[in-house]
Parts: C-alpha cells; sequence; structure tokens
C-alpha cells in the first residue's frame, strides 16, 4: 500500500511539475494561468496535447518545437522530474496519514516560488498568500484527523518564530535580504516546526550556511558583484527541506 501511495505521489508530482512551469513563466509577468493555452514562442502554434506529456514529450521532440524547431529549454522536463521525485520522496518521508497531502502542497508551493525568485529576484504574493492560507488548512485538517493536533499549534508557533527571527535580521541588516523571505519564513517555519522543534533549528541554520555558500560561490566565479541582489528564498527552502528531513537527526548527531 506504501509502494502505492509513493509511486502516485510521483505521478502526481510529473502533472504539477508541468503545471509549476506555467505558473513560473506567467505569473511574474502579469498573465493568467490557465488561459490562453501555451504556445510556442516564436511561432505561435498552439502546443498539441500529444506534445505536453510531462518529460516524454521533450525527449521525443529532442528538445524542439514540433512546428518551427524552436529550442525548449531542458528546465522543463527537469523541473517536472525533480517535482516528480520530491513528491514521491515526501510520500516516502511522511507516510500515508492525513497531513501528506498538505506537505505535498508545501512542496508544489516552495519549488515554485524557488525557481520565481531564481528568475526575478522575488516572492510574489500572489502565491505564497493562497499557497500558505491552503498549506495551514491542509496541515491543520490532517492534524486533527491523524490525532496530533498538538504537532500543529507547535507549527503554528514555529511559524511566528520563525517569520519574526527573519523579520528582526531583515530590519538589523537594512536590506540583506527581501521581506519576501521574511513571509516566506513564516510558510518553512510552519511545516519544519510540524516535524519538530529541532526541525525548525537544524532547518534555520542551514538555510543560512547554503546562502553564504552560494554567495561566496557567486561572488567567486565573479557571477555577481558585492552589492547585486542574490536569491536567499531558494536557501531557505533548501535549509527547510533538510530540517524536515533529518533535523532531529543532525542536531542529536551534533549534541552528541
Amino acid at each position: 500500500m506504501d509502494q502505492l501511495i509513493i509511486a502516485g505521489a510521483a505521478f502526481l508530482g510529473l502533472l504539477i511539475g508541468s503545471f509549476l512551469n506555467v505558473v513560473v513563466y506567467r505569473i511574474p509577468a502579469g498573465l493568467a494561468v490557465v488561459r490562453p493555452p501555451s504556445a510556442c514562442p516564436r511561432c505561435g502554434h498552439l502546443i498539441r496535447a500529444r506534445d505536453n506529456v510531462p518529460v516524454v514529450s521533450w525527449l521525443i521532440l529532442r528538445g524542439r518545437c514540433r512546428d518551427c524547431g524552436e529550442p525548449i529549454s531542458a528546465r522543463y522536463p527537469l523541473v517536472e522530474a525533480a517535482t516528480a521525485v520530491l513528491f514521491g520522496f515526501t510520500a516516502w518521508l511522511i507516510g500515508p496519514v492525513w497531513v501528506l497531502p498538505a506537505f505535498l502542497w508545501f512542496v508544489g508551493v516552495t519549488v515554485t516560488l524557488a525557481l520565481i525568485d531564481v528568475d526575478h529576484r522575488r516572492i510574489p504574493n500572489r502565491i505564497l498568500y493562497p499557497g500558505a492560507i491552503v498549506a495551514t488548512a491542509l496541515l491543520g485538517g490532517g492534524a486533527l484527523l491523524d490525532g496530533t493536533v498538538d504537532a500543529f499549534w507547535r507549527a503554528l508557533a514555529g511559524a511566528v518564530a520563525y517569520f519574526g527571527f527573519l523579520l528582526g535580521l531583515a530590519l538589523v541588516a537594512r536590506g540583506g535580504f527581501g521581506f519576501g523571505d521574511v513571509k516566506l519564513g513564516f510558510l518553512l517555519g510552519e511545516f519544519a516546526a510540524f516535524r519538530s522543534w529541532g526541525s525548525l533549528l537544524v532547518g534555520g541554520f542551514t538555510a543560512f550556511l547554503a546562502g553564504g555558500a552560494l554567495s561566496a560561490g557567486l561572488l567567486i566565479a565573479r557571477r555577481v558583484h558585492r552589492r547585486d541582489a542574490i536569491p536567499f528564498g531558494p536557501a531557505l527552502i533548501v535549509g527547510c527541506f533538510v530540517g524536515i528531513l533529518a533535523g532531529e537527526s543532525i542536531l542529536g548527531w551534533y549534541l552528541g
């Protein structure tokens, strides 16, 4: 039964990953997500249904538009495959419980926000606000059905604590990172603390390690300059993922 849930989650991740590609492109551009249908940006031909199968269509078409031969970025199948892996892994980690849909939703929202932050150096409220509201509703409902309401109250406390911590840092740093990162902290803190306080602690610490390593690498490679804006949202998200996955184990190893 567990294997079926993991496989089903991975398949769902493929479909969601295809949709996330659309969201990542259209939301920052101020476009509607559903309409108009997807089309080639060069020749304008609508994408046929058979050419819109996640990963497979890109491989069959060899990464090019069927009509004009315009190259199609490899990021599209990579996002689809990565989302499938993350969904399957999340199902394995969380298990067949009622809070699983909340964690799958959380993964979808955070992947979307990370990609947009990398592309545009911002975290759009149009995704973050409804994403956080739905995530909280799913997590609370799932916790009630699972009998883990205490973990849900801890999650809300962790959300407020992480938000407050990042807000304090943002005020002290005076532009060191954006307020979008601060607001993202509420969502990340909620899901990390639902697992445990140790997961939240390790997630926050790992986020700053990852952010520092990313900044140093970009500076050394001369991809950015000291005053350039560097997206911190992906580092926060990676740190949270690490905390959810292995926060208690890492904390126990460190304290030991």
